[in-house]
This record gives structure tokens, sequence and C-alpha cells, in this order.
């Protein structure tokens, strides 16, 4: 009996150590989980991202390069969740099958759009809805926030006009401002601008409204340079201008006509000149000529209205011609006896007579002529002067004549002048009257391009120094004085070939 019993013990402690020892075994099964959070889309490590498993295990964070580790996970089926604020909560399954087992797994979060907030309407700044009389440069100014500081916030600006079909959009812009430059006058703008957080759809703002000013009837053109171009500047007695000519372009001698509505100039095109003209705001470019102006220097040509506007003559080499100012009607009306090139021309403003400037293919051996409208010659003002010469220009009556000459007489073969002075010739008494002495011009410095105003009360022109690379300035000379004290202004620094009209 005492047999049996001690049998049934050992039984029974030998079960329980065995079930003892098999619990031990399971809980040593266990394995490694490694693993790395990242931004969707851009793979931007994630930070402090709460990592944890069901059925529950450890709870830990990412690191800085997002990177996390559970130690010691028991064998088994698990689903591990990843948590971070502004984030949407992402789970991923996972088997830890066996003994010491690693499994690496990779988090891509996205962003909860949810819980971000859109940018607030765009406010319109200035300038303020329906204003006027806006320069043709205007800085436009806008605000727009949004309640989520991180957010990126860009800009899409839309401007029309009620002149055409254009739009213009600018993209991507990352100020609240821009300036609009090159507009037109008298033209109406309509402006909005859309904003963006990258996350939700643009938001719009109203739509604002703005004027430029009407065109100025500026009486006054003249050139400057820019990045290697000429280009023509409009402008008032005040200095208040803007550019009639953009500088893309090479553009000069303006010549307005009040008759016609348009400014003709000279211009470039496939290494020609021809004669162009545009309305006051310097829109409706239209080419005029298709034989171009030829002659030594094309810098030295000039050309002239008919005062009614309908008309202009022009040179190509030793021709003169006549055309419409459309285009049209293209008629030779004049060609040098001697093959002498012409260079300058100018027509009366009863339109009975020309004036032209001939030289030969330096520039030099000048003659002036003036003929009627047949081709007989009128009065020769000069002929076979050494130096060179320009700038014709009848008075209003028709009785004067004001050129500009070289009384140095220089010549060389960059038409450099040492001394030009400005002369006006009485076509009554064939008098001569030296202005440029009379005003006590600088030595060592040219009086070129001159120009009646339109009561003839004043000669405009330009003057520069006799050594080519000086700056250039257009001044007047009162006429209302005689004698050695006539008054020279400067009207316009930097500048030079000027038109009064």
């Amino acid at each position: 009996m005492k047999t049996i019993i001690k049998i049934a013990v050992l039984f029974i402690l030998s079960t329980f150590l065995i079930s003892c020892n098999e619990e031990l075994v399971e809980q040593t099964q266990t394995g490694i989980l490694k693993g790395k959070v990242v931004k969707r889309g851009t793979n931007e490590p994630l930070a402090n991202v709460k990592i944890f498993t069901t059925p529950t295990t450890q709870t830990v964070f990412s690191a800085a390069d997002g990177t996390f580790e559970i130690s010691e996970m028991p064998v088994g089926n698990y689903s591990v969740k990843a948590e971070l604020s502004g984030y949407l909560t992402n789970f991923l399954s996972v088997n830890m099958q066996d003994q010491s087992q690693l499994v690496t797994i990779v988090f891509e979060m996205e962003d909860d759009e949810s819980l971000n907030s859109p940018p607030t309407v765009p406010n319109l700044i200035s300038p303020i809805d329906n204003s006027e009389n806006q320069p043709l440069s205007v800085e436009l100014t806008w605000s727009a926030t949004d309640p989520d500081s991180l957010d990126v916030l860009k800009y899409r600006l839309i401007v029309k006009n009620n002149l055409n079909t254009d739009i213009l959009e600018v993209k991507d812009l990352l100020v609240n401002h821009y300036t609009l430059k090159d507009l037109k006058f008298g033209v109406s703008y309509f402006w909005q601008v859309a904003v963006a957080d990258e996350i939700h759809p643009e938001v719009f703002s109203a739509v604002s409204k703005f004027t430029t000013n009407k065109t100025p009837a500026n009486r006054f053109h003249y050139v400057r340079k820019e990045s290697g171009n000429l280009y023509i500047v409009s402008s008032d007695d005040v200095g208040a201008n803007f550019k009639f000519t953009a500088t893309s372009h090479n553009s000069w001698r303006p010549r307005k006509n009040n008759n016609a509505g348009v400014i003709a100039f000279l211009r470039t095109e496939g290494g020609n000149t021809h004669i162009f003209t545009a309305k006051p705001d310097g829109s409706e470019v239209l080419k005029v000529t298709t034989v171009p102006l030829s002659g030594f220097n094309n810098y030295e040509l000039d050309f002239a209205w008919k005062t009614n506007g309908k008309e202009l003559i022009y040179a190509n080499f030793d021709k003169l011609y006549r055309i419409n100012k459309d285009g049209s009607g293209l008629e030779l009306i004049y060609t040098t006896p001697d093959g002498s090139l012409i260079s300058e021309c100018d027509w009366s403003y009863d339109s009975s007579k020309i004036a032209f400037k001939t030289n030969d293919f330096n520039g030099y051996n000048t003659k002036i002529y003036i003929i009627d409208m047949l081709g007989a010659t009128l009065k020769t003002i000069l002929t076979g002067a050494a130096g060179g010469t320009g700038g014709l220009d009848f008075s209003v009556d028709g009785n004067y004549l004001v050129y500009a000459h070289d009384v140095s007489g220089y010549q060389d073969g960059n038409y450099r002048q040492l001394d030009s002075h400005i002369f006006i010739y009485n076509l009554l008494d064939d008098s001569v009257r030296d202005i440029s002495t009379e005003s006590e011009k600088t030595n060592g410095t040219n009086d070129l391009d001159p120009r009646f105003s339109p009561n003839n009360a004043q000669v405009i022109f330009m003057n520069t120094s006799n050594d080519g690379i000086s700056e250039k300035n257009v001044m007047a000379v009162d006429l209302s004085s005689n004698g050695s004290d006539l008054e020279r202004t400067t009207m316009f620094v930097n500048a030079e070939m000027p038109d009064y009209e």
C-alpha cells in the first residue's frame, strides 16, 4: 500500500515539473521588431512617433532618424500601431514566428489634412479698387494668412484688361506683392489673387480694378541709350516722361506730327533702317517704308513730315522719296545730279519747298540746298564746306533754316566733330546768325541736331563734349534777345536727337 502511494506522488510531481518546464520554454521564445517611420511622399524621418502593439507588449517612440525597436517580443501575431499628432494613424501586421526572429517594418505616414485649415481669402490692398490716374508702373500688394503656421503659402496673380484679351498670370509667388510694368495709358486693369497651402484648393480674392493715366500730350521727344540700344523718351516740359519705345529695339530720330496723330521714328530691322510710326502712347507700331533709308551713317540720317501729316520724305543714298504715312504711294521725287548722298531733309510748313543736305561717302564735302517741288534749286545755303554738317529745320514761316556745322573744318574717318556751331540762315537776305557764339558755347563742345520751337522763339539742340564719350544734354537757347547774351538752358540730361512739336 505504501508503495502504491509513493508511485502516485512521484507521478504527480513529475507531471507538475514537466508542465512548469514547458511554460518556461514558451516564455523564452521571443523575437525583435525593428522599424522606421517616414513621411509619405518625401521619406522624411518622423521623430516621437508612438509605437505600440496589440496584443500589448511594449510602447516605444521613434528616434530623431525615425527608427524604433521592440525587443523580446513573444512569438505570435500582432497589429503594430503608429500614432503622431497631425498624421493619420497607421497599422501594420506582424507575425513573429520563431525564437530570436528579427522582423523589420517601415511606416509611411500621411498628413491628417482634416486637422489642417485653408488660408484666408486674400485681401487686395493697393491700389484700392476703382483707382484712377495710376502710373504705367504699379505695385500690387495683398495679404493672406493661414491658421497653420508651418504651411507655405503660394500665390497666383491674374491680370486682365479692357483693351484686349491678353491675360497675365504669375504663378508660385512666395511674396505678397508684385510690380506691373510697361502698362498702357488710359487702360483699365482687373486683378485677382489666388492662394494655396499645397493641401487645400486655391482660395480666390475678389476682383479689383484700377485705371492708368490718359496719354499725356507730350511735346518733347528725345533719345537715350541703354544696353547698347537707342530708345525714345516722351516728356513734358517739367521732365515727367516715359519710354515711348522699348529698349529691346534700336530706335532713334523721333518726329512728331500733330495732324497725323502719331510719332514717326527710325528703327533697324533686318540690318536696314526704316521709318516706323506709333501712337503717342507707343502703341500700334507701323512699319512705313519698304525701301530703307541709307547713307554714309545711319545715325546721321533724318526725314521729314508734310505738315498735313499724310506724307513723309526720306533719302536712300542719292535719291529722295515721298511716301504716304500708311506705307503706300512710294514715289521718287529727286536724284542728286552729282551722285552725292542725301543724308537729311526738311519740308517747309507750307509744303512748297524742301531743304536737304548732301555729302560724300565719308560724310564730308557738304552741300545744303533748297528746292521747289519740281526739283528746281531755289537757294544754296552751303557748298563744299569742310567739317561735319547737319540738323536741318525750317522755321514756321519758311524764312529761316537752322543747321549745325563744325567750324573747325576737322575731318577724319570716324566723322568726329570738334567745334560744331548752330547757324540760322535768313532766306530773305542771306544773312547767317551764329547762335552758339551768341550764347557762349563752352569750348571743346559741340552743338548738334538743332530744331526750332513751334513758335520760333527758341532753338533746342544737343550739346556734348567733342570727346565722343561724355554725357549728352538737350539744351535750349532763347532767341528773343539780340547780341552775344543769349541764355542757354538745360532741358533734359542724358538726352540727344530732340524733337519739339
